[in-house]
């Protein structure tokens, strides 16, 4: 089961943005995989999409260069290559994940102080309990955090992976 916590909330400063993240239950269901394939570590990465559209398309798993249960930090060359990348195709960082692995799905201090992308989505996914997934969504713009809606909607847009590897597939219930 994948439980999904609703905020209608708003960065403030951020008022341009929008108010919620929509999601396709294919890029949910990889972050989630993604978030338990590297358990009991952190799992981190991002989804890409065309520039301006707060469209989240293109997942790009990336290294956590931590290897660490309570911390991520991007590889700085993968994170280099992947945002030049990004730049080339006119894309942006969409949703910048990673999971927390012992605790719940919010940002913690470190989390809130290495948040550099105003514009995207911050999800985080909680892996603590082997039988349930918490995904949530937060905006982090100048220190602030902002929990906002997540819709998980089907949309008519193809979802392609980035660079890395697939990741198998994962149920949650």
């Amino acid at each position: 089961m994948i439980a999904q916590a609703r905020g209608p909330g708003r960065a403030s400063g951020a008022a341009t943005l929008a108010p919620m993240l929509t999601i396709s239950p294919v890029l949910c269901e990889k972050i989630v995989a993604h978030a338990r394939a590297d358990h009991p570590d952190e799992a981190c990465g991002v989804i890409a999409g065309p520039a301006g559209s707060d469209r989240p398309e293109r997942f790009i798993p990336m290294l956590n260069a931590e290897r660490s249960p309570t911390f991520y930090r991007f590889d700085s060359l993968e994170q280099l290559r992947v945002w030049r990348e990004m730049d080339d195709r006119d894309e942006e960082p969409v949703v910048i994940y990673h999971s927390h692995t012992a605790t719940e799905a919010y940002p913690s201090r470190t989390d809130i102080s290495y948040a550099s992308e105003p514009e995207a989505h911050y999800v985080l996914v909680s892996t603590r309990e082997p039988d349930r997934t918490e995904f949530r969504s937060f905006r982090i713009v100048d220190g602030e955090v902002s929990e906002e809606e997540v819709r998980i909607a089907a949309g008519d847009t193809a979802v392609e992976d980035g660079p890395g590897e697939d990741l198998p597939a994962t149920t949650t219930e």
